[in-house]
This record gives structure tokens, C-alpha cells and sequence, in this order.
């Protein structure tokens, strides 16, 4: 069994997922708006927004929608975690991922990793960057 982070935005999914898509070189396998529907009561200024989306990357998937009923509450204290395939990718990513962000821990070497950072991006998701683990 494998968890799926389900990110919710408030209006900006749409704009999210497609930059996580090119930062992360996933590939946006479901983008369905409030509009289509049918069984749900959107309001109108919504029907636009993201009810359901998907990104697949090598080993893993990342969901999101936009929050349709404005019940859902902020994201603090959720981390995803993206371990990347090189010290070279992980840096690239979390500085796409700072852009417009906040940088927590800015990325660089630790003890178990030749880099790693936290940032919470343009669209609130905070992220954890890591290139790939040197423990045992």
C-alpha cells in the first residue's frame, strides 16, 4: 500500500498542479473542473475550479483539487515529501518550488542526504526536497 498526498487549494489547483507537473516531470493524467459534475451542486463562480486531479510520476501519483465547499482547513502542518532522483534534480526542484515561496531550511547537504530543503510554495504546499538518501 502506498499514500497519495491529496493537496486542496482554494481557486489556484488548476495553476498548481500544472507547475508541479513540469517541476516534478509528472504528467497530468485527470483534470476535471466543478462543471463536469453532474451529481454535485457547484456554485456558479466554482464551476471552473478543480473538483479532481492527478498527476503520475515514476512510482507515485500526487492528487488535488480546489476546496468546493470551503470546508477544508489549511494545510500547516502537512509535508510532502519528494526524494529525487539526483543532488542536481532536487536542487532544481526546490528552487522552482521557491519561486514566489517561502524557504524553511534552504536545501543543502546533511547528514543523510547530499542536499535537502523545506519550502512552502506560491500555492501554500509545503514541501520537503531531498536528493537521494545516503543512509545505510
Amino acid at each position: 500500500m502506498n499514500p497519495t498526498p491529496y493537496l486542496i487549494f482554494t481557486g489556484n489547483c488548476r495553476e498548481a498542479v500544472t507547475a508541479y507537473a513540469d517541476i516534478f516531470g509528472g504528467e497530468i493524467t485527470m483534470m476535471m473542473t466543478g462543471a463536469e459534475m453532474p451529481s454535485m451542486e457547484v456554485p456558479d463562480d466554482k464551476k471552473d475550479w478543480i473538483m479532481h486531479s492527478m498527476i503520475a510520476f515514476d512510482g507515485g501519483l500526487l492528487m488535488a483539487s480546489d476546496d468546493m465547499m470551503g470546508t477544508t482547513p489549511a494545510m500547516a502542518g502537512s509535508w510532502v515529501m519528494m526524494e529525487m532522483p539526483s543532488a542536481e534534480a532536487a536542487k532544481s526542484a526546490f528552487n522552482a518550488l521557491s519561486e514566489g515561496g517561502e524557504i524553511t531550511m534552504p536545501y543543502g547537504p546533511t547528514e543523510w542526504a547530499d542536499g535537502f530543503g523545506m519550502v512552502t510554495d506560491r500555492f501554500g504546499a509545503c514541501w520537503m526536497i531531498s536528493a537521494p538518501s545516503q543512509m545505510p
